[in-house]
């Protein structure tokens, strides 16, 4: 279980998280929720460790996340992955390397220095590729893929990591329909079949009805709202997002799993 105690980040006078507190138990897909500027992101930056809390804790069951150093740090980001809203690839190095680039955790730091990948390691990159239709790119220069490619490799990093819970920051922020429609499914379909507990920030309401078991929102740094999608009512979303409300309802997305599971809004 993901527990957040009292959680604040404060850059100065201004809180970007402020007495932030909840239970993330393991595998839920849970949708945080709210306008640019309600402290998602540095929610997640805080959770995965890139940005340090000013105060309160993340605990990952008995582990004080917050406290870790060192070795056991870069040991919690392999299980905590992250997923950016650009990509994060390097965009001259072919598809399978930058998968590759999630089993740096597990291999010598001689070893991927000189890109010298272990069987076993490239087997467990191309069946990621492979869970995501993507294997016949694994030659292929990560510059030259489109947007929503970029995405599932990235997902697919994040993947061979072997991760306890994945951390997505707007990852369809920059994609069109079809490829947010993908890169959803994508993290739909590693939180059921492998039980890997998403948390993945969201601007689209419709979106987080659709895909999300529950839903976290934010506004001002704190949370206003925490339960399950069916919960969300427009006066809710007006709290969160004030005028922007219309904006954010989409029509909704239809999940295309295989798993059976009602994810239309």
């Amino acid at each position: 279980m993901l527990t957040i105690s009292h959680l604040t980040k404060s850059y100065g006078v201004t809180k970007a998280v402020n007495d932030v507190s909840f239970n993330i138990p393991k595998g839920e897909f849970v949708g945080v929720i709210g306008r640019s500027g309600a402290g998602k992101s540095t929610l997640l930056r805080m959770t995965n460790r890139l940005s340090d809390p000013t105060s309160g804790s993340i605990r990952w069951n008995e582990t004080d996340v917050s406290a870790l150093r060192g070795a056991e740090l870069r040991e919690w980001r392999r299980s905590c992955a992250m997923i950016f809203q650009q990509f994060n690839l390097v965009g001259r190095l072919d598809v399978l390397t930058n998968v590759l680039m999630g089993r740096l955790a597990t291999a010598p730091a001689w070893r991927s220095m000189l890109k010298m990948w272990g069987d076993d390691d490239r087997a467990i990159a191309l069946a990621a590729l492979e869970q995501f239709d993507i294997a016949e790119l694994a030659a292929k220069r990560a510059d030259q893929l489109s947007g929503g490619q970029q995405q599932r490799v990235a997902i697919c990093r994040a993947l061979v990591q072997e991760p306890e819970i994945i951390l997505a920051d707007e990852p369809i922020a920059s994609l069109d329909p079809r490829n947010t429609k993908i890169v959803m499914d994508a993290l739909l379909r590693i939180n059921k079949h492998f039980g890997i507990t998403v948390v993945c920030n969201l601007h689209s309401l419709d979106l987080a009805r659709g895909y999300c078991d529950r839903l976290i929102g934010m506004a001002g740094g704190r949370v206003v709202f925490d339960d399950v999608p069916a919960a969300l009512t427009e006066d809710v979303a007006r709290e969160l997002y004030g005028l922007e409300a219309g904006d954010v309802m989409d029509a909704p997305a239809v999940a295309d799993t295989g798993f059976g599971i009602p994810v239309a809004a």
